[in-house]
C-alpha cells in the first residue's frame, strides 16, 4: 500500500511530465524527413559560410548541447513548473515550426569538408557526427534555437538569476554551441540567423506578455489605500 500511495503521490507531483509526450510527435516526423529529404532540396548557404574555417575542436561544445538542454529542462521540471511549461511551450513550438518548414521547404547544405586537413580524435568525432546526421533539414538550426531557448528560460528565472556564475557559464556554453554549428560546417550562417529570428518572435508570445504582470499573491499583499 505504501508503494502504491507513493507512486500516486509522485504521479500527482510530476503530472506535468505529460509534456514529454511531444517526443512521439517530433521524432517520427523528423526521422521521416531525414529518410526522405535526400535529393532535390534547396541549398541554404551564402558566401560568408565559405570564409568560415573548419575547426574540429568545436565538436566538444556541439555535443555538450545534449547535456545542456537536458540539464536545463530537468532543472525546471523539478523546481519550477510554470517555468517548465513556458520553456516547453517556447521550445516545442519552435521545433514544430522547424518541422513544418523542412516539410514544405526541403533544405540542406553542402558545406561539409570532403577531405580533412588534420587527423586527430576530434576529427574522428566529427566524422562520426557526419555519418549519424545528414546535411539536410538544417533551417532554422535547432542547436541554435534550443540553446537560445535554454538561455531565455534561465534569464527569466528569478531564482537562477541570483547565481551569476551559473548564468555566465550557461551563456558562454550556449555561445560556443552556436559557434560550433558553423565552425563544424553543420549549418550555414543563415540557419543561425533564422533560429535567432524565430526565438525573438516566439519570445513575444511566450514570455513578453508576462513581463509587466503582477502575480496575484503580490496584489493581495498590497494594502488598500
Amino acid at each position: 500500500m505504501k508503494l502504491k500511495s507513493r507512486f500516486k503521490e509522485l504521479a500527482v507531483k510530476y503530472k506535468h511530465a505529460w509534456v514529454f509526450l511531444y517526443i512521439f510527435i517530433y521524432m517520427p516526423w523528423f526521422m521521416f524527413l531525414e529518410k526522405h529529404v535526400t535529393t532535390g532540396y534547396h541549398v541554404i548557404q551564402i558566401r560568408l559560410d565559405e570564409q568560415i574555417p573548419f575547426i574540429e575542436y568545436f565538436i566538444i561544445p556541439y555535443l555538450l548541447w545534449f547535456v545542456f538542454i537536458a540539464a536545463v529542462f530537468l532543472y525546471f521540471f523539478f523546481t519550477d513548473v510554470p517555468g517548465f511549461y513556458k520553456m516547453a511551450k517556447f521550445m516545442f513550438t519552435g521545433m514544430t515550426i522547424f518541422l513544418i518548414i523542412s516539410t514544405l521547404f526541403p533544405n540542406g547544405q553542402n558545406l561539409r569538408p570532403v577531405v580533412f586537413e588534420r587527423d586527430n580524435i576530434f576529427v574522428d568525432m566529427v566524422r562520426t557526427l557526419y555519418r549519424a546526421d545528414t546535411c539536410t533539414n538544417v533551417f532554422p538550426s535547432l542547436h541554435v534555437f534550443n540553446s537560445l531557448s535554454a538561455c531565455i528560460a534561465i534569464s527569466e528565472s528569478s531564482t537562477i538569476r541570483k547565481h551569476k556564475a551559473v548564468c555566465i557559464g550557461a551563456y558562454v556554453l550556449a555561445g560556443l554551441i552556436i559557434l560550433a554549428t558553423v565552425f563544424l560546417k553543420q549549418h550555414s550562417v543563415l540557419d543561425m540567423l533564422g533560429a535567432g529570428v524565430m526565438a525573438w518572435a516566439l519570445y513575444q508570445f511566450v514570455y513578453a506578455p508576462h513581463k509587466g504582470s503582477v502575480p496575484k499573491y503580490e496584489r493581495q499583499k498590497r494594502p488598500v489605500l
